[in-house]
């Protein structure tokens, strides 16, 4: 991270949520969390700063949902955009505005984007085919094609990117392609497009990205984009064949609109555009370059790893065409959370619902916050557990932070009544320092966004408190000293002031409750503000920060998760593929075959290497199944395989042929297996 402090201003953006679903932990963990934090910190050094988010309202998944429920993707938009806007501010996400990208002032600036790259001539015209489905009468965005993905073997891919591996890709990449309407295979049809040439741009992005200042950035970002500029950019179709989205604005593009990944990210733009209409400022201070240089903003991007190219190849890419905008100093992306040892999954209903959650827990806002950020993804996938989460509850804010708040406060009330005298900052020297240090180390960590190690510290100034509390007694030295007493507690109300001050960025709400008992201004406390105690002051009564979690209500949330896993799992048999002469079905030859080695394919989660007996030959298959079988535990398993499948090259390895299996409805894989003890090399009819 770049200092901050040479920077007037600050752009932030967090990932666009679709507006076809609720707010789950995972999205909370990847762009929402760390950007509440990092702004809230900027804030708290007096820093201009605006955060913009907003709901991606167009694009097929929208209209995938609006088919799937029978209504118009206006009602899905409407519904969520709601849903999700409520469950942001009972949570305390504090963006200056949450937009929508349906509103005309974005459909305009996307347009204007669109047209002065195209009056520029940076669009590419051409004519290609593309996937059509003849039942339905129409052109298949991405994400209505499914197939197997060319990477791991997933065979639930979507057209623009596998969600199991991550892969991005292009719809005539998958391997046996279907229609989500139809479930049929569609047909390649030709229609005409704009594609932004980012072959043309590489050369740039390889100078802005590789060659300057940015491998500094988190190095899952640095290699993911480097990764990509290695393997070589190629064009990409900026406009797409739908019937929902922004208009594409030209005559001949009748009934086309522009590709969500161009209008998306605009709209970041089109919300500072609306909250500077409604808040009376200059929106172009914070996108366009200026004048001078150094009076440029600071745009910094909080997104998942799953948006990593788009944020920081394709939008880079058509900002930099268009030639008056600022260009992002960073996307701190984080990795992937997991839930309960799985994958959260929206479609198995595997997650923890924001909304729920809000509904459920009354009030225990931080208490998500503090666990969440304490296993953010930062630099790998990590996993949220109930029993963890009542862990870090008892044992950190309700055993630590909540323990000594309220032993200071009653003890001040016991002894002096609650009032303050000639109260100082704090008089013991180590203690004053060791505060004055966490300061600079909580900033450190936060600016670099390493939010995980920040919390950490923040939980040392409380440990700090306790022991500081427990080495002095003052429920003895009362006894003997009442003066020296005052004075130790003074020094842990002081202490208290501090922490109320560094928890805003981590647990706005618990800060607020901090600053109430002690009679403070509960809006915000600076990092440069001075605690106003005179002579006299007089604190609250002492009340609880947190409650311990018991057991029961961890129960119910396991057994709730249970039972969405009982439901989800119902079967339901996709329907037939198209018919095939008995001649086609001959020349399949499938043989029984034994694994004789199994490896780990390196650099990938999914893939295996399998040596093969086949009674014929041995050779090498790259299977996707490593998500389910460890390579120790098949070998010696008898196998189908397809024996005359051509060869395809899989991460560099020849694969010659492909293992038959069946996937059940909660994911799992199960070998399609011949006989016990079937003879190497005998043909499955």
């Amino acid at each position: 991270m770049s200092d901050l402090n040479k920077f007037k201003r600050y752009t932030i953006t967090s990932a666009l949520p679709y507006a076809n679903g609720p707010l789950h932990i995972g999205h909370l963990a990847g762009a929402y969390i760390p950007a509440d934090i990092f702004v809230r910190h900027l804030r708290l050094m007096n820093k201009d700063v605006v955060w913009v988010c907003g709901s991606d309202e167009h694009g097929a998944a929208i209209t995938i949902k609006a088919k799937k429920d029978g209504v118009t993707p206006q009602q899905i938009i409407d519904k969520y955009n709601k849903q999700i806007k409520e469950s942001f501010e009972q949570f305390g996400i504090a963006f200056d505005i949450y937009h929508r990208t349906s509103a005309p002032i974005h459909h305009e600036l996307s347009q204007e984007f669109f047209l002065n790259l195209y009056n520029k001539g940076e669009f590419i015209e051409k004519e290609s085919e593309q996937y059509y489905d003849e039942d339905y009468d129409q052109f298949l965005a991405d994400r209505y094609i499914t197939g197997t993905c060319p990477n791991c073997g997933n065979d639930g891919a979507y057209g623009d990117q596998c969600e199991k591996c991550g892969t991005s890709l292009s719809p005539t990449d998958l391997i046996d392609p279907k229609s989500t309407l139809s479930g049929k295979s569609p047909v390649l049809k030709s229609t005409k497009h704009w594609y932004l040439p980012l072959d043309k741009y590489q050369p740039w992005l390889e100078e802005w990205l590789l060659e300057g200042k940015k491998n500094n950035w988190k190095t899952n970002v640095y290699g993911q984009c480097s990764s990509w500029l290695k393997a070589g950019l190629h064009p990409r179709s900026m406009t797409r064949d739908l019937d929902w989205g922004v208009d594409v604005p030209l005559d001949e593009a009748k009934g086309k609109k522009l590709y969500v990944w161009l209008d998306a990210p605009i709209g970041y733009i089109s919300a500072t555009k609306q909250w500077a209409m409604d808040n009376n400022k200059d929106w172009e201070l914070y996108w366009k370059k200026q004048t001078d240089s150094s009076d440029d903003s600071c745009l910094i991007h909080f997104i998942g790893k799953d948006n990593i190219v788009f944020h920081c190849i394709t939008f880079p890419s058509i900002l930099h065409a268009h030639g008056d905008y600022i260009l992002p100093e960073d996307v701190p992306a984080n990795e992937f959370l997991n839930l309960e040892g799985d994958k959260l999954s929206t479609s198995r209903n595997h997650a923890v619902w924001l909304h729920e959650y809000l509904e459920e827990f009354p009030g225990k806002q931080d208490e998500l916050r503090y666990v969440l950020t304490s296993i953010l993804p930062e630099t790998s996938d990590s996993e949220f557990t109930w029993k963890d989460y009542q862990a870090r509850v008892n044992n950190e804010l309700v055993a630590i932070l909540g323990n000594f708040v309220n032993r200071v406060m009653i003890l001040m009330h016991k002894y002096y009544n609650g009032i303050l005298q000639s109260p100082k900052e704090i008089t013991d020297k180590d203690l004053k320092v060791n505060i004055e240090q966490a300061y600079g180390k909580i900033a450190k960590s936060i600016e670099n966004y390493k939010f995980r190690q920040a919390l950490a510290e923040f939980m040392d100034v409380a440990r700090l408190g306790n022991k500081y509390l427990t080495d002095k007694e003052p429920w003895k030295l009362f006894k003997t000293d009442p003066e020296a007493t005052r004075e130790v507690l003074q020094n842990c109300i002081q202490i208290i002031g501090h922490l109320g001050v560094l928890a805003q960025p981590f647990l706005p709400s618990t800060s607020q409750k901090i600053f109430r008992m002690l009679n403070l201004n509960v809006d915000r406390q600076n990092y440069d503000s001075t605690f106003a105690f005179i002579d006299g002051h007089e604190i609250a009564a002492a009340e609880l920060l947190f409650e311990k979690v018991e057991d029961e209500v961890i129960e119910r949330q396991l057994a709730k998760l249970t039972k969405a896993k009982e439901q989800t799992i119902v079967f339901e048999a996709s329907p037939a593929k198209e018919n095939v002469s008995y001649d086609d079905f001959l020349k399949m030859d499938i043989r029984v075959g034994t694994i004789t080695a199994a490896e780990k394919v390196a650099k990938t989660k999914k893939l295996l290497k399998l040596t093969i007996d086949t009674g014929i030959d041995t050779r090498t298959v790259v299977s996707g199944i490593a998500e389910c079988f460890s390579p120790d535990e098949i070998v010696g398993q008898q196998v189908s395989i397809l024996v005359n499948l051509e060869p395809r090259e899989i991460k560099g390895i020849i694969s010659q042929g492909m293992i038959l299996m069946s996937e059940n409805p909660d994911g799992k894989l199960i070998f399609v297996r011949p006989a016990d003890n079937g003879v190497n090399g005998t043909i499955v009819r």
